[in-house]
């Protein structure tokens, strides 16, 4: 646990939150800036950084802990579509440091909007951009 985390604070009930969903591992509750009605954000219990930092057994843990909270978020808020987010590091969106993802309700003509598209410049850039990640992998 982090003192000066927010959502480890949640974590030991020392601030308020409307948890939907709760284990030994993993806790889910509602946004309180949401995106539209219903936006929640599962977290592990545990302090983590961001994604990249978590263990792959706990961001297992939280995958199935994300896809019953979507169905549930979905059910419960007649949203036509879910968008699971994830931001990793301050240039990406991360506002708390601490691994969470979003899940977030939509609908057709909601106005809301997640990021523009760009495109490459040749097919050649592409593939110079394929080749240094497969590289990495």
């Amino acid at each position: 646990m982090s003192a000066d985390c927010v959502f480890c604070k949640i974590v030991n009930k020392d601030l308020p939150a409307e948890i939907i969903y709760e284990d030994e591992d993993v806790m889910a509750f509602l946004d309180i800036s949401p995106v539209n009605k219903g936006h929640s954000l599962v977290i592990p219990k545990e302090h983590f950084e961001n994604s990249l930092e978590t263990p792959d057994d706990t961001l297992v843990k939280m995958i199935k802990v994300v896809k019953k909270v979507v169905i549930a978020v979905k059910d419960a808020t007649n949203a036509e579509g879910i968008n699971i987010g994830v931001n990793n590091g301050k240039a990406a969106g991360q506002m708390i440091f601490h691994t969470h993802w979003h899940v977030i309700p939509r609908y057709t003509g909601d106005g809301k909007k997640i990021w523009d598209s760009g495109q490459y410049e040749s097919d050649e850039e592409a593939g110079k951009y394929a080749r240094d990640i497969r590289a990495k992998l």
